[in-house]
């Protein structure tokens, strides 16, 4: 089963996303050569692990792109989904499997896997019935495909997790539907990452439909009441409607928790199937249980909480890009080009550090605030969340530290550049697209050494409707940007003041 060789190379797609970025690490671990294929490189060369890995840029659409990152590879996995990607994300994902099917033959690979999700009923949901239907577009092609169902999967940063975790802390009384009380069987990301890892090692391909999940079967509502007792809370109220529905129940997510309208869609419409592991597609006729056994529920809580806490949440739900309408995708022409171009550009001088004052530029966001207005920014979030945004509650994966491609509040970390540059993208809803850019350098001003801090916004209009938002916020950038600015710096000069005082200390 084990024992492959070791010049065997193994290809991730989807690594910058949650299982994919963590099996990744969990690859190199075992000393298996690694290679990535991800849609923009920039995303991951702020991994720990960039440095140790092949990076192949692509689509998985493309055929040609496909093929070249498939080449030499002995095990693929196929980690890919598109549940953001708007209404008809399950031809999406068919299209993309068939091509993917197509390239691995071309390219010679032998073993093909793949992470789908448990679907036992009749009438599935339409997320459950399109990774199904991935599994066997890709099974349709000569490569082996050795397919993993999995349920819930629990860990730090997962999409299931937060939303159990934010609901459950935020409401000692639900309203929900009915359906709470189907069973389901979730998995920790420890062990769905033991179930891939092993199956990078096996002697000779395998193929197959596999379900994976723990040791529990429970329902939605006793995972939440779990998750309760391993924060310390009471235990829950639930007050069941039969009528709610799952658009309804989807929207009050967008707003309760992280998790954005449009992700907890498909989630939530999956929660009406129970979602059991099949014992006749038991994944242990292929793999033993791990040494340790397979971690309970409220192991695989207190396991991510811990995490949590400590603030070594390796990977999250958001890391992935989320969907953006069209015109968010395709505006973005350079300004040479002819499309419109909106800048509100501000230029400020400190005497404060560059190390300081560029720690206090990554601290943005998240609980840290963003440097005065906070109620402005709370409000332009809470707008985005009622109309199915992401809003702000997405927070940062860490309070101090970001990493390129990565989500914070309704931004994405398009650009880092230690003590030099931080461009965010805009992922809320709007009629355009935006940009926040902070550069940080060092400059004789008025006759002595200080640090200059240029601060951009950016607004590119999609149709009227762009003009006219611009024309309605930029008043508020008097206000706004000049206060964030004078709190950074107010900021920085306060690190290079305690850091002064421990010196002297």
């Amino acid at each position: 089963m084990s024992d492959a060789p070791k010049d065997r190379l193994v290809l991730v797609t989807g690594a910058s996303g949650y299982v994919g970025g963590r099996l990744v690490r969990a690859l190199l671990n075992q000393n298996i050569k690694v290679r990535i294929f991800v849609r923009d490189r920039k995303k991951v060369l702020s991994q720990p692990w960039a440095d140790m890995v092949e990076i192949f840029e692509g689509n998985a659409d493309d055929f040609e792109s496909t093929k070249n990152a498939l080449m030499g590879v002995h095990t693929a996995f196929y980690l890919l989904h598109s549940i953001n990607a708007g209404t008809r994300f399950d031809k999406l994902e068919e299209n993309m499997a068939a091509n993917f099917a197509h390239a691995s033959r071309v390219a010679d690979v032998k073993q093909i896997v793949y992470l789908g999700g448990i679907a036992n009923d009749e009438k599935q949901s339409m997320h459950l019935e399109s990774r199904a239907n991935t599994g066997k577009r890709l099974a349709y092609g000569t490569v082996p495909v050795l397919e993993f169902r999995a349920g819930v999967i629990i860990g730090s940063g997962s999409a299931s997790f937060e939303m159990i975790r934010h609901m459950t802390h935020r409401l000692p009384v639900m309203i929900t539907p009915k359906w709470v009380r189907n069973r389901t069987q979730p998995i920790a990301i420890r062990d769905v990452l033991y179930y891939l890892t092993t199956a990078a090692q096996f002697q000779k391909p395998v193929e197959g439909v596999f379900d994976i999940g723990g040791p529990d079967v429970l329902s939605y509502e006793e995972m939440i009441q779990t998750f309760a007792k391993v924060s310390h809370l009471r235990k829950r109220i639930f007050i069941k409607i039969p009528f709610l529905t799952p658009a309804f129940s989807s929207l009050f997510i967008g707003f309760v928790t992280p998790v954005p309208t449009s992700l907890a869609r498909p989630l939530v419409g999956s929660l009406v199937n129970e979602v059991i592991a099949d014992p006749a597609k038991n994944v242990n006729q292929i793999i033993p249980l791990p040494a340790e056994g397979l971690l309970t529920i409220e192991r695989a809580f207190t396991l991510a909480l811990e995490k949590v806490e400590a603030h070594l949440v390796e990977s999250r739900w958001s890391d992935a890009s989320l969907y953006m309408p069209p015109w968010q995708k395709t505006q973005g022409d350079p300004e040479w080009s002819g499309a419109a171009e909106y800048k509100d550009e501000r230029i400020f001088y400190t005497d404060a550090s560059l190390k300081s004052l560029w720690r206090a530029i990554e601290q943005i966001g998240g609980d840290h605030g963003w440097y005065g207005a906070d109620v402005l920014w709370y409000l332009r979030g809470l707008m985005d969340s009622m109309i199915g945004g992401v809003g702000l509650r997405r927070g940062r994966r860490d309070p101090d530290f970001l990493r390129q491609g990565e989500s914070l509040d309704f931004w994405r970390v398009e650009l880092l550049e230690r003590e030099h540059s931080l461009t965010l993208v805009a992922e809320m809803i709007l009629p355009g697209k935006a940009w926040l850019r902070f550069e940080i350098d060092e400059v004789d001003h008025e006759g002595k050494k200080q640090r200059r801090m240029i601060q951009t916004a950016t607004f590119q209009p999609h149709g009227m409707g762009g003009h006219i938002y611009w024309a309605l916020v930029y008043p508020f950038h008097g206000f706004i940007f000049p206060t964030m600015a004078r709190n950074l710096i107010r900021a920085a000069k306060s690190f290079d003041y305690h850091s002064n005082t421990a010196s002297l200390s």
